[in-house]
């Protein structure tokens, strides 16, 4: 097909995710056909920074010849086989080698295709272990405001975002919410110099609330992702990790987006040091390459496992597929041999200060997150703090700064789900050269804006 006939077949036949479908009813629909380190190219060759890394995901790059030659190297001996009752040896190396690089006891590994497939997989695994060590109570699940979980419907259940839960309600049962660690709107520690750990206070009422004996985990991410990065305070997670341990509750680290170097380490959890009894990735273990998750638990939660006909009654066809383990190892592969970690580790200070140049603009708030990994707030006014109402929102993201980055080439997100926020997600490749291009378009954008306005 051409540039026109691919634009036009994709707005008669393909359903996009998340998508306005009518919001293509004027004009193309923009196709990608290649990309290469930090960039990718549309059908008319027009080249985009990806400041999204695809979706949180590509994190050595585009254009990595040698995983495409490991995922075709792996399928010419054997493409597929199932891990229900069989192993085979991709799913056998890679779960070995993510038990070594997790944290703590952290050593059994559940394969999944997808990052909802991993959370799904953890309440599961959360009730019916505590249904095998006598505690059939234990079903209740907690999770934060704004948090993101996934769609399926036990992770959409864990979901905190009312405007992508409704259409499909009712949802799962006893998904509990607490307050999430936004300190630049917290109502409890936003005027002090430091935060008062109230959002880690709240999740001990909601359990005595809900009684102890009914909750079963507590799902967090290291830095929660909806709401724009929100980063946690010094001592949450260690309040926390003191909170699950007095209550039997598991505590699941939901890395999907902040495992394999987004914030410099293995798994976000060891940046923050606490030890979860979970943790649930996807995206960045394959880079992309090929669709992987995993649920990794620790040793104790497989201990009743291992007695009497008890299995764990749960399965997906194509978790651990041959060529995605195959492609994962050569990605992990890519991150030691190239120090990816190191990298971030050395080049966040650089990239946040960068960053941090485009607040003396009225429309900018707060930028904050960690690592390669950040949200950039939108205010109204800026000395109050005042956020933008629906309609004003609606113009300023959608109307105003999506089709002004695209013109620009930069791919990030402008989203809604809470305060209007920008994001930022690159490639863990993206050098100074890098840097400097995403605050000039964001200046540039958000001048337009402000303009506008």
């Amino acid at each position: 097909m051409n540039t026109d006939e691919l634009s036009d077949s994709a707005r008669r036949h393909l359903w996009m995710h998340f998508t306005r479908m009518s919001s293509y009813a004027d004009h193309e629909v923009p196709v990608m056909v290649r990309g290469q380190g930090p960039y990718v190219y549309d059908s008319h060759g027009k080249r985009y920074l990806d400041g999204l890394a695809g979706l949180f995901v590509v994190q050595v790059g585009h254009g990595r010849t040698e995983l495409a030659e490991a995922a075709a190297k792996q399928a010419s001996e054997l493409a597929y086989f199932p891990l229900w009752s069989y192993a085979h040896q991709p799913a056998v190396e890679l779960a070995d080698r993510l038990a070594a690089l997790a944290p703590g006891d952290i050593n059994r590994v559940f394969f999944t295709t997808g990052g909802s497939e991993a959370v799904e997989s953890a309440w599961k695994l959360a009730r019916q272990y505590f249904k095998l060590v006598g505690k059939p109570e234990k079903t209740k699940v907690i999770s934060r405001n704004w948090a993101y979980h996934g769609t399926t419907f036990g992770a959409l259940s864990l979901t905190g975002l009312p405007g992508i839960k409704t259409p499909f309600e009712p949802l799962v049962p006893g998904a509990i919410k607490v307050q999430n660690t936004n300190h630049y709107r917290c109502i409890d520690c936003a005027s002090l110099d430091q935060c008062n750990l109230a959002c880690a206070e709240d999740i001990e009422q909601r359990i005595e609330f809900e009684g102890p004996e009914t909750v079963a985990a507590i799902f967090l991410e290291p830095v929660q992702n909806a709401g724009g990065c929100f980063t946690p305070a010094p001592g949450y997670f260690a309040r926390v990790r003191e909170i699950c341990d007095k209550y039997d509750i598991l505590l699941v680290s939901d890395e999907v987006i902040t495992a394999f170097g987004r914030l410099g380490q293995w798994f976000g959890a060891q940046k923050y040091g606490y030890q979860p009894d979970i943790i649930t990735c996807a995206k960045g273990l394959t880079s992309g390459y090929s669709p992987i998750g995993a649920m990794l638990a620790s040793d104790r939660l497989m201990e009743p496992f291992l007695k009497d006909e008890n299995s764990f009654l749960h399965g997906i066809t194509f978790a651990g597929h041959p060529v995605s383990a195959a492609v994962a190892l050569a990605n992990l592969d890519i991150f030691e041999r190239d120090q990816l970690l190191e990298h971030v580790r050395d080049k966040e200070g650089e990239f946040r200060s960068k960053l941090e140049t485009l607040s003396d603009l009225d429309i900018v708030g707060e930028i904050r997150g960690a690592g390669f990994f950040y949200g950039i707030e939108l205010v109204k006014d800026k000395s109050t703090r005042e956020t933008f109402n629906d309609d004003e929102s609606e113009r300023l993201l959608r109307g105003i700064l999506t089709p002004k980055l695209f013109e620009l080439g930069l791919i990030c997100r402008a989203d809604d789900r809470g305060d209007p926020v920008v994001q930022l997600s690159p490639p863990l490749v993206c050098e100074s050269e890098q840097f400097d291009e995403m605050v000039a378009i964001l200046r540039e954008a958000f001048e337009t804006a402000q303009a506008a306005l």
